[in-house]
């Protein structure tokens, strides 16, 4: 798939699952643009053959900075961003796929694809955590030299 096609189709569903998710109107374009820019770095790295959990654990780093800045500027929760930007970084067809072979008996196919899903999802959750971390470390050190 073109690159072109890629960052369309992410921005799309990110908007998307912020129209399911009951986003207001005026941040449906900031869920989408923090949608593709994870997903931006994400193939950039896959294609530039990173380790696809790497690559998901950026991605989501730059998911959650990219919340983090458009929650302060246009004064919104963060978590409206984060939730539906993280979408196109989720390994919904891994997992399917994964429980697909367990039904079908081929277990050690099953066993990868879904020790592989379990390992994103968990980047996806480290990546977030991380940049929260980083964001009150930079919050405390702002406060302390105010001091």
């Amino acid at each position: 798939m073109n690159i072109l096609e890629q960052i369309i189709t992410s921005f799309v569903a990110s908007a998307g699952f912020g129209i399911i998710f009951n986003a207001p109107k005026e941040s449906l374009i900031k869920c989408g643009l923090t949608g593709m820019f994870g997903w931006i770095v994400y193939i950039t790295m896959a294609n530039n053959e990173f380790d696809t959990v790497f690559a998901t654990l950026a991605a989501s780093f730059v998911v959650a900075v990219t919340s983090t800045i458009f929650s302060r500027i246009y004064k919104t929760p963060m978590i409206i961003f984060s939730v539906a930007g993280i979408i196109p970084l989720v390994p919904g067809g891994m997992a399917y796929d994964a429980m697909r072979n367990f039904v079908e008996n081929d277990y050690n196919t099953a066993v990868s694809l879904a020790a592989k899903a379990f390992m994103i999802s968990g980047a996806i959750a480290i990546g977030l955590v991380f940049s929260e971390v980083i964001n009150q470390v930079i919050r405390q050190s702002k406060l302390t030299v105010k001091k």
